[in-house]
């Protein structure tokens, strides 16, 4: 059973940077990507990594300030924000979608974490 738990999320101010993680289980090697969901809104491709690690995809709004990585000896996937605005604030969510490319909507990605919440306040 595949199995998903993100952590890292809190109280930050803007201007801070924030790193998120996601503890992967029972998943094969596969594009691992993170979302993020404001109420009320759906979800929204933030950026994603191919299972070897060799190619990554970002939102427009993430290129500069976001970083995704994976460390598959650990089984783990990151995402580093530096530069943290109040517009920042969701929750975050890992996904594992296909193996073979990056979609950018959730539809695509059938496991999910729990979540993790990032809150962005002065």
């Amino acid at each position: 059973q595949v199995q998903l738990v993100e952590s890292g999320g809190g109280l930050v101010q803007p201007g801070d940077s924030l790193r998120l993680s996601c503890a992967v289980s029972g998943s094969p090697l596969t594009t691992m990507a993170w979302f993020r969901q404001t109420p009320g809104k759906d979800r929204e491709f933030v950026a994603g990594i191919t299972w070897n690690g060799l190619a990554s995809t970002y939102a427009d709004f993430a290129r500069g300030r976001f970083t995704v990585a994976r460390d598959n000896s650990k089984n783990t996937i990151s995402l580093e924000i530096i530069n943290l605005t109040p517009e920042d604030s969701a929750v975050y969510f890992c996904a594992a979608g296909p193996r073979n490319y990056i979609p950018d909507t959730a539809s695509k990605y059938p496991y999910w974490g729990q979540g993790t919440q990032v809150t962005v306040s002065s």
